[in-house]
C-alpha cells in the first residue's frame, strides 16, 4: 500500500496490496537497489510554480489557455485532476517517498548492512527531496516566527500497510525539522551509492545531494550550512561544474534544448524526468496562449531588461538575450523543451515528458552569493556573482566592433550605482514603464538590510530569475522575500500577491481534504483588499537614487 492511496482515499484493493515496484519481495540488495531508480518522482511543480509567479502575463481575450494555467494565473483552487494538477504533483511525490520507505524498510529488515549504506543515504535524500517539493508547493516558506502557526505536511516514515493511525499535517516547524533530519543522514554515506550508478546524473550523486542541502539550508536560514553545502558541490573552481555556453552558441533551438539536459553536461547535477505538460504550456502560445511569459515580461522584467551586461535583444552580452524563441504571446528560452514518447508513431500518440535539471552549478552558485550576502560577506559573494558573468556573458560583436561588452568584475560600489539607478517596480504597474527587476521586500522571518545588502540582493535574485525561468523556482524566492506583484486580466481587475500572501501555499487536493486532511487556510477578499489599501503609499511614485 501506498502513502498515495491512504492521503486519496484510493479504493482499488488490487492496487493497496501491492508493493510500490513490481519486483515482489525486496530479499536481496540488488532488489533494492533496483527499487531505488523507481523511487525518483515522476512529476514536477514547474507548471504551478511559474503560473503562480510574476514571470508571466496575460495576452488578452483573443486568446485562449487550458483551465488548469488559467486558474493558477487567477490564483484560484484548480478543479481539475489531470497532469501538472495539484492533485498530480501531491500523488506523484507522496508516491515517491512511499517507494523510499519500502526500500528503507527492507534495508532494516536486512539487519541494516554496510553494503547497503549507500542505498539506504540515496532512499533518505530521494525522500528528503520528495518532501521538499511538496512543501515548496503547499506550504508557506520557512518563517521561524510563525513556524509553529503554519502547517507542514504528513511525513510518512514507514510503508504504508504498517501505519495505522490517521496523517496529521502538524507544524512546518516539524516537517522542516524531518527534512532536515533525512538530509543530515544522508549526506555521510551518499557517495558510496555512487560506483552503482550506470547514469550518475539521473541519481542523487555526491554533488547533486550537497547541491539540495545547499539549497534547503538557504531557504531553512542557516546560511553557515549553505555555504558549505554549496562549497562541496561547486568545489575549487565552480566553472569545473557551470556551463561553458560557446557550443552552445551557434545551436538552433531544437539542438541547443538537447545538449542542455544531456547527461555528460558538466553543469547538470541532477536530471529528473518527468511525465508532464509543463514544457508544452510553458514555451508554446499554440498550447497556452493567453497567459504566459510573453514580449512584455522578456523585455520588462526578465531577460532584456537592463543589466551589467546590457539590455535588449542586441545591445547586450549575456548569451540569454539571442536565444530566446517563441513569438509575442509566449518568449522562451530552449532549455525545458517537451521530449516526446510515442506509443504508436503512427498515431502520433504517446506520452508528453520533461527532462528538468533541477539542480546546476550555475544555479547553485547564485544560491551561494545569496547565502554569503545575507551573511554580510559581500566580498565573497561579488566573487561567486563574477564567477556567474564571466560564464554566462561574451563581448558581442558585430562587424568586427564589440557592440555590447562583456560586463568587467563587478564591485560593491558598481552594485550600488546600478541598482539605485533603477526604480522599483509597481505592485500594480500601470503600463510597461512601471515594471522594474528592483522589487519591494518584506522578508517573511528574516532581516535585509537597505543598502549594500538589498542591492546585492536585488541583484542575486533577478540573475536567480533568469536563470531559473521556467523551471518554477522563482516563486519560492517571491514567497520567502515577500515580493508583492499583480497579475493583470484583460478588462477585469488584477489579481494582487501580496507579503505573506497565504495563497502562496497551495490549496491541497479535495480528495485529500475528504481524507480528512487538514485544507490550507485564506484570507478573505476583505482582508487583501484593506491590506492593498493601507500599503499604497509605499508604491507611490519614486525615482532611482544615484
Amino acid at each position: 500500500m501506498t502513502i498515495v492511496s491512504a492521503l486519496t482515499l484510493t479504493s482499488c484493493n488490487d492496487y493497496l496490496d501491492k508493493l510500490p515496484d513490481d519486483r515482489a519481495e525486496l530479499n536481496s540488495e540488488k532488489k533494492i537497489t533496483e527499487l531505488l531508480v523507481s523511487s525518483y518522482p515522476s512529476v514536477t511543480n514547474n507548471l504551478i510554480q511559474e503560473m503562480l509567479s510574476d514571470n508571466v502575463d496575460d495576452n488578452g481575450r483573443g486568446y485562449t489557455s487550458p483551465v488548469l494555467c488559467e486558474e493558477l494565473y487567477r490564483l484560484q483552487e484548480p478543479t481539475e485532476e489531470s497532469d501538472d494538477t495539484p492533485y498530480d504533483v501531491w500523488e506523484g511525490f507522496y508516491h515517491s517517498v512511499a517507494v523510499c520507505n519500502q526500500a528503507l524498510q527492507a534495508i532494516e529488515q536486512m539487519g541494516n548492512p554496510k553494503s547497503l549504506l549507500g542505498d539506504k543515504a540515496e532512499a533518505q535524500i530521494v525522500r528528503a527531496y520528495s518532501m521538499f517539493q511538496l512543501a515548496n508547493t503547499f506550504c508557506m516558506a520557512w518563517n521561524p516566527e510563525k513556524a509553529d502557526e503554519y502547517l507542514g505536511l504528513p511525513y510518512p516514515l514507514e510503508p504504508e500497510q504498517n501505519v495505522k493511525t490517521v496523517y496529521k499535517r502538524g507544524t512546518l516547524r516539524e516537517l522542516y525539522a524531518a527534512i532536515d533530519k533525512d538530509i543530515e543522514e544522508a549526506l555521510p554515506n551518499i557517495a558510496l551509492a555512487n560506483a552503482g550508478y550506470s547514469v550518475p546524473k539521473y541519481h542523487f550523486n555526491t554533488k547533486a545531494a550537497y547541491a539540495f542541502a545547499a539549497r534547503f539550508n538557504l531557504y531553512y536560514m542557516k546560511y553557515d550550512k549553505a555555504v558549505k553545502y554549496a562549497s562541496v558541490a561547486l568545489g575549487s573552481d565552480p566553472t569545473s561544474v557551470m556551463r561553458n555556453y560557446e557550443p552552445y552558441r551557434d545551436l538552433g533551438r531544437q539542438d541547443f534544448g538537447n545538449r542542455w539536459i544531456r547527461s555528460d553536461e558538466d553543469a547538470n547535477l541532477l536530471l529528473i524526468n518527468s511525465f508532464t505538460r509543463s514544457c508544452r504550456y510553458l514555451v508554446s502560445s499554440s498550447s497556452n496562449g493567453r497567459f504566459n511569459h510573453n514580449y512584455n515580461m522578456t523585455a520588462y522584467e526578465t531577460y532584456w531588461v537592463d543589466g551589467p551586461w546590457g539590455s535588449g535583444s542586441s545591445n547586450n552580452s549575456i548569451i540569454y538575450a539571442n536565444k530566446m524563441y517563441g513569438t509575442n504571446q509566449c518568449v522562451s528560452y530552449p532549455s525545458y523543451d517537451e521530449q516526446f514518447e510515442f506509443t504508436d508513431k503512427l498515431a502520433q500518440i504517446g506520452y508528453p515528458h520533461g527532462v528538468d535539471a533541477v539542480f546546476t552549478g550555475d544555479m547553485l552558485i547564485l544560491e551561494r552569493a545569496e547565502a554569503y550576502t545575507l551573511q554580510g560577506k559581500y566580498t565573497e559573494a561579488l566573487a561567486d556573482i563574477n564567477t556567474w558573468l564571466s560564464t554566462h556573458c561574451t563581448d558581442k560583436v558585430e562587424d568586427g566592433t564589440v557592440v555590447a561588452p562583456a560586463p568587467k568584475p563587478q564591485t560593491l560600489a558598481d552594485v550600488n550605482k546600478f541598482i539605485n539607478g533603477l526604480d522599483y517596480a509597481k505592485r500594480t504597474p500601470q503600463g510597461n514603464s512601471e515594471r522594474s527587476m528592483r522589487k519591494h521586500m518584506h522578508p517573511q522571518g528574516f532581516t535585509v538590510t537597505a543598502g549594500d545588502m538589498e542591492n546585492m540582493l536585488q541583484l542575486i535574485l533577478h540573475m536567480k530569475r533568469i536563470e531559473s525561468q521556467p523551471h518554477g523556482l522563482r516563486f519560492n524566492d517571491l514567497k520567502r522575500y515577500g515580493i508583492e506583484y499583480t497579475h493583470l486580466i484583460k478588462g477585469e481587475d488584477p489579481v494582487v500577491f501580496i507579503a505573506g500572501d497565504l495563497r502562496g501555499a497551495v490549496q491541497i487536493p479535495n480528495t485529500v481534504m475528504a481524507a480528512g486532511i487538514e485544507a490550507n487556510k485564506r484570507m478573505t477578499a476583505e482582508e487583501i483588499k484593506a491590506y492593498i489599501e493601507s500599503t499604497e503609499s509605499e508604491y507611490a511614485d519614486e525615482e532611482g537614487d544615484e
